[in-house]
């Protein structure tokens, strides 16, 4: 159990009024919170290029938007990042990470591919990992084009951007597809079992063990338990070698503290780099909720501290 003393003091009057908004949780809820976000994102990010294109899926052509965001003066051979939005599987949209997208060109002067994904709401699993397998096909395919270096092509997201970040690795890992040199999933939505002590009975503000288990029952959709594949919740994957190196933090408050744990634990025991904190007084979100709390400075710093060595150090040749 959560209590408010138990949160950084910077925190707490921003969880409040998200709290009014969204709980309890219901899917009438979630429908309502993914049309205000879609109005709020409307508001480009200053200072850096945008535009929107429509790419074909590979499984019926139909349209995938995709936001492609990048410095005003491109050069050649840039990192180029595939970003996932998150919001649960069932909500958000990709110009709603357009400050955190902005942070990373800032730093580095990558081109940064957003796809618009299919939400659980309408869509289950496996849609948005097909999208977003799409989009990243689509990015190595036409990575010239868009002045990206293919041999440093990274993925990454929060929440369940961060869930769909790990998921797209091992998928990529296992069909020989395209080369990732790292992955930054931040405080990921990764295990729908919510055996781990941090996810049981979590009554943190912004998410709690009550949304999370909607989230999941939303995005697993029909499967019976015994039929999720890790594709769909990473956590119960059972071989973690040859994934990508791994920037991500984590808030100690947050349902999805012991399961990030997890992960990260996994990828050290099979010798894959990793770069980890967890913040302590702080739930899921934190930094997005109050970015100019001190304690979500110290996240910006450590994740942009590893981003610039990652870069400085990874690659991934494509295979012809």
């Amino acid at each position: 159990k959560i209590e408010t003393k138990m949160i950084d003091k910077q925190l707490r009057l921003p969880a409040l009024f998200f709290d009014m908004i969204m709980k309890p949780p219901s899917i009438k809820k979630f429908k309502a919170l993914h049309k205000k976000i879609v109005w709020i994102s409307r508001k480009k990010h200053k200072g850096i290029n945008y535009k929107e294109v429509f790419i074909n899926r590979h499984k019926d052509d139909s349209p995938l938007r995709v936001c492609i965001y990048s410095p005003l003066v491109l050069t050649k051979n840039a990192p180029g990042i595939l970003w996932i939005h998150g919001g649960g599987y069932a909500m958000g949209t990709p110009e709603l990470s357009s400050k955190m997208i902005s942070k990373f060109i800032k730093q580095s002067g990558c081109v940064v591919v957003a796809p618009d994904y299919r939400l659980s709401l309408d869509s289950p699993y496996p849609a948005a990992l097909e999208d977003c397998h799409d989009a990243l096909l689509w990015m190595k395919n036409k990575a010239n084009e868009l002045n990206i270096n293919e041999n440093q092509l990274i993925v990454g997201g929060e929440s369940a951007g961060g869930g769909l970040t790990v998921a797209l690795s091992m998928y990529e890992r296992d069909n020989n597809g395209v080369k990732i040199a790292f992955q930054i999933p931040l405080y990921p939505m990764l295990d729908d079992q919510m055996i781990n002590e941090s996810a049981k009975d979590n009554n943190a503000p912004i998410w709690d063990t009550r949304t999370n288990q909607l989230a999941w029952d939303l995005y697993l959709g029909k499967l019976k338990s015994d039929e999720v594949p890790y594709y769909a919740v990473p956590a119960r994957a059972i071989n973690y070698s040859n994934l990508p190196p791994a920037i991500t933090f984590v808030g100690d408050l947050e349902p999805f503290k012991d399961e990030t744990i997890k992960y990260i634990n996994e990828l050290k025991k099979v010798d894959i780099p990793v770069f980890f904190e967890v913040f302590e007084g702080c739930y899921h979100g934190f930094d997005r909720i109050n970015p100019f709390a001190h304690v979500s400075k110290q996240a910006n710093s450590f994740l942009l501290k590893s981003f610039e060595y990652a870069l400085n150090h990874f690659f991934a040749e494509q295979c012809e």
